[in-house]
This record gives structure tokens, C-alpha cells and sequence, in this order.
């Protein structure tokens, strides 16, 4: 199966086939998780969510999961013989280790790692032809927000392999709004994300309306903002400021190794993204602005 899935990818080179074979890991972490009724507890949201459930035409890296409700001692220990049991399944080793914190901080990290390359991939010769003979370590990152800014809505989403199952997942405005306040309010100058950018672009010509209210709670979660109300016009004004400050080259270099198609990048400049988000749709509970 998994030679199939693979091919189904139609990888170019060694970065288009490591890149598919990390979404394939994403996908059996997701189903080791669901047959751990971790989905009863936490939803899926963030840039993989987007992509394996939305359409987003480009990889992600990390699994990016909301507790449903605030807990502090929330553990992800017991849900990680789950994965590794899943992968076993599928004929590959991993090994999955929580983060070791330095500071106390509202999230719970796990790194999955590949220790093997799937047998019948180098039995066959798939991973040669594309590069790939020498690789096997392809991580994923885990992170868990054990005390999330609630105000979200959820869907239950279909995967079908590598069996069918249903992920918990944050519904479109909010995961707008989640995207955005990471766009907005990143905490180093120099982290800037290409693929916030990208994402957005995706979310405005799609016309997804952001969820000002979710928008507003992670705001104020973060400590980003301290009043408890945003007019759509104050929002507004935080992006083009953002537009004005943010460095568009580094912006493009970020994004380049996750799309295949360079070309799309020609027309980002500050006007583009002014004149961008005059489409960008906002609404406030169930009102679209």
C-alpha cells in the first residue's frame, strides 16, 4: 500500500519525495492518534491541517493540536505507543520523544522520527529512483496547546488512508484566524514565514471569511492584545502595518522549498498583498463583514 501511496505523490526529485513521504508519516501519526480517542480530546489545526484536509496546495511540516478545554497536565505519554504501533503496522520504525522544557510554556511537544525507510520502498526500488537511498531520518513535530484561547468551531474531516477515519478539526474562519495571528503577531523579527503569506493568499482568493472573535481570543491569549474588542477596521490597520514592515524577500525565500511552482511568487510585492487583502472577508460570530 504504502508503495502506492507514495506514487500517487508523482515526486520529481529527492525534496518532492521526502516531502511526500513526511505527509504519509503525518497521515498514519493522525490514525495512530484516532484509534487512541485522542480526537475526543484535542482538534487538529495549522498548516498540515489545511493541506491534508482543505486542499492547500502546498507541504506542511508539523501536527498542530488545540485541547478541546483547558488542562494544564495534560501528558501526550499515553497516546504514543498508539503511533508507534500504527507504524509498526505499516512496516516502519519510529521513535517519538517529548520535548524537554527549558521555560513552562502552555505546550506540549513530541518529535517523530523515522528509523527505517519502509521495506518494501527499498525492496522495490522506489526510493533510489528518486534520490532517496540514503535518507531515512524525516521528522515531524507535534505540538499540543494545553491551554488554547477557546471560541472555535469544529468538523469532523474524513482520511481514508490509511484507513478511513475522522479527525476533529478546526473549522475554516478560525483556522483564518489562527493563521493570522501568527502572521501578525510572530515573536521574533527575524521569524518571518513565507507560508503565512502563502496561506493567506490561499484563504483571501478562496474568500474564506476570518473569525474576528477567534481571532481576538488568540490575541489576547498571547498578550499581543489587551483590549477586549477589535473593530474590523483596527484589524485592518495591523495588517497593513505588517505589510509595510515585513521583509518580502525573506518572505519568498521561506516559501520556496514548499511549492512546486516558482513562478506565483513574481507577483508578491507589499502593493500585491495591499491590494489582496482589500478581498479579505471578515466576520464576527455569524456576520461576514
Amino acid at each position: 500500500m504504502i508503495k502506492e501511496w507514495l506514487d500517487s505523490y508523482k515526486p520529481a526529485d529527492r525534496d518532492q519525495a521526502t516531502a511526500a513521504l513526511r505527509e504519509i508519516m503525518q497521515a498514519i501519526a493522525l490514525a495512530g492518534l484516532y484509534r487512541a480517542g485522542f480526537y475526543e480530546k484535542a482538534a487538529f489545526y495549522g498548516g498540515t491541517a489545511l493541506r491534508i484536509f482543505y486542499g492547500l496546495d502546498r507541504f506542511s511540516e508539523d501536527l498542530d493540536f488545540s485541547l478541546l478545554a483547558d488542562d494544564p497536565d495534560f501528558s501526550f505519554q499515553p497516546y504514543m505507543e498508539a503511533i508507534i504501533t500504527e507504524f509498526n503496522s505499516q512496516g516502519m520504525q519510529v521513535s517519538i520523544r517529548e520535548k524537554v522544557k527549558t521555560l513552562q510554556t502552555n505546550v506540549e511537544s513530541a518529535f517523530l522520527k523515522s528509523e527505517t525507510i519502509w521495506k518494501e520502498l527499498v525492496l522495490d526500488g522506489i526510493l533510489p529512483q528518486q534520490g532517496m537511498g540514503q535518507v531515512a531520518n524525516i521528522k515531524v513535530k507535534i505540538e499540543v496547546d494545553k491551554r488554547p484561547p477557546l471560541g472555535f468551531n469544529t468538523e469532523e474531516k474524513l482520511l481514508t488512508q490509511p484507513f478511513s477515519f475522522y479527525v476533529k478539526c478546526f473549522t475554516l474562519p478560525d483556522l483564518f484566524a489562527g493563521k493570522m495571528h501568527a502572521l501578525l503577531f510572530r515573536k521574533w523579527q527575524n521569524n518571518v514565514k513565507g507560508r503565512d503569506w502563502y496561506d493567506m493568499e490561499w484563504y483571501i482568493k478562496k474568500g474564506t471569511p476570518l473569525n474576528l472573535s477567534h481571532f481576538l481570543l488568540r490575541a489576547i491569549g498571547s498578550g499581543d492584545l489587551k483590549k477586549s474588542t477589535i473593530t474590523e477596521e483596527e484589524f485592518r490597520d495591523l495588517l497593513r502595518q505588517k505589510i509595510d514592515s515585513v521583509n518580502m524577500d525573506r518572505v519568498k525565500e521561506d516559501i520556496r522549498r514548499f511549492i512546486p511552482d516558482q513562478d506565483r511568487l513574481k507577483i508578491w510585492s507589499p502593493q500585491y498583498f495591499h491590494d489582496l487583502s482589500e478581498k479579505l472577508k471578515i466576520e464576527d460570530g455569524k456576520n461576514t463583514i
